[in-house]
């Protein structure tokens, strides 16, 4: 469909593209098909800017277009040959453009859309886009490695049923660039990712480490399942990650050979966090990053009763288990000589288990001092209180 007032929004929806100033635009309306709507953003997909159409259709279906600026005008005035209305929001106003069954054309502008757009201009001059995913997150989805791990596809759009999972991987990417900046800057680093399952958070990290932050890292996955480090070992391979190497076996047969410089977890189920955490300690990590998971220890062994009155309520007795339970792994760090803190790392709508347990090795810890004995005897007796007197889990590693 043409019309002067049809031109005039595909041009100002060019102009916003191709300033990187284009928020979203959305078709919607269809006057018929199986399409229901059609929503724009702008994207950076292979070293390009370009506008990632996504067309939702009916029965749940979804289709994907990605549209250079320079041929947005073309493609808006073909939509609106499926589509009676358009909504474009831009940093710097907005636009909508409707038409009416008997043909009518109404455009309405608020505000300078595409500020900072000079004429003849060529985009790579310009702004980078105002993009949520690139000002927020050191992972965009476009990482060639997400690919194979079944995250995104191959024009960097993550999988519907995947965003919960890259989101939480995104934001421990940056809990891990930030602990690297507290480590020593020169030299190699030495990473462990202690039952790391599929690795999602390994490829991450070492991408972080090494690709944006420059250090020449060696990356140690240990799982027990073997078909699993395989599979993963063969994408590291694929994907050129040289530093990273895979173990089938229990954590606590594993040597790295040295005092790791960070150790990393994400989601070890119930005990396996504590043994996560065992084994950092003991190696004498510097940096400890650890998201617990399914806590159900101290759940089912709480012996006392002073906290009766929560826990014969099944649902509190659950929760207070989880959250005492990840306190009492901080005073055992603490106790081992770790400067400690937690953190929420995600939003509880993508997944409950999202605490970030964090502990940073103190240079000056002497387990001989008078505070260390009073960091053991802090733990030992509030796991004392929790378990019971005759309780011999938890306890603390030989100094």
């Amino acid at each position: 469909m043409t019309h002067d007032k049809i031109t005039a929004f595909a041009a100002l929806l060019r102009r916003a593209a191709e300033a990187g100033t284009m928020q979203n635009v959305t078709f919607h309306s269809p006057a018929a098909g199986d399409a229901l709507k059609c929503r724009g953003t702008l994207r950076a997909i292979g070293g390009q800017t370009l506008v990632q159409m996504e067309t939702f259709l009916t029965e749940g279906r979804v289709s994907q277009e990605n549209i250079a600026p320079a041929d947005l005008e073309a493609a808006a005035e073909r939509l609106f040959d499926t589509y009676r209305k358009a909504d474009l929001t831009d940093a710097g106003g907005t636009a909508s453009l409707m038409v009416s069954k008997k043909g009518t054309v109404t455009l309405l502008r608020k505000g300078q859309i595409g500020e900072g757009y000079a004429a003849g201009s060529h985009p790579a001059s310009l702004p980078r886009p105002g993009n949520d995913r690139v000002k927020r997150r050191l992972l965009t989805g476009e990482e060639p490695f997400l690919v194979p791990l079944g995250i995104s596809d191959r024009t960097g759009r993550i999988h519907d049923k995947m965003q919960p999972k890259f989101r939480q991987i995104a934001r421990f990417a940056e809990y891990v660039a930030e602990a690297e900046k507290k480590l020593d800057p020169d030299g190699p680093l030495t990473v462990c990712d202690l039952c790391c399952g599929k690795s999602y958070l390994s490829f991450a990290a070492y991408y972080v480490l090494t690709a944006l932050s420059g250090r020449d890292v060696r990356m140690f996955c240990v799982d027990r399942k073997a078909s699993v480090m395989e599979t993963c070992a063969g994408i590291a391979r694929a994907s050129g990650f040289g530093g990273m190497e895979f173990y089938a076996m229990d954590i606590g047969d594993f040597d790295p050979g040295c005092a790791p410089d960070l150790v990393l977890s994400l989601h070890a189920c119930d005990t396996a966090t504590d043994l996560v955490l065992d084994y950092a300690s003991r190696h004498r990590a510097k940096i400890i990053l650890s998201t617990p998971c399914c806590q159900q220890e101290l759940n089912r062994a709480l012996d006392c009763p002073t906290l009766d009155f929560i826990a014969s309520v099944p649902v509190l007795r659950r929760s207070f288990a989880a959250t005492a339970t990840d306190a009492l792994r901080l005073l055992k760090l603490e106790a081992e000589g770790y400067r400690t803190d937690a953190t929420e790392f995600v939003d509880p709508e993508d997944t409950p288990k999202n605490v970030m347990l964090r502990a940073f090795l103190r240079p000056d810890f002497d387990p001989a001092s008078a505070d260390a004995a009073q960091k053991r005897e802090r733990y030992e007796r509030t796991r004392a209180f929790l378990y019971g007197d005759g309780y011999r889990g938890h306890e603390l590693n030989n100094f």
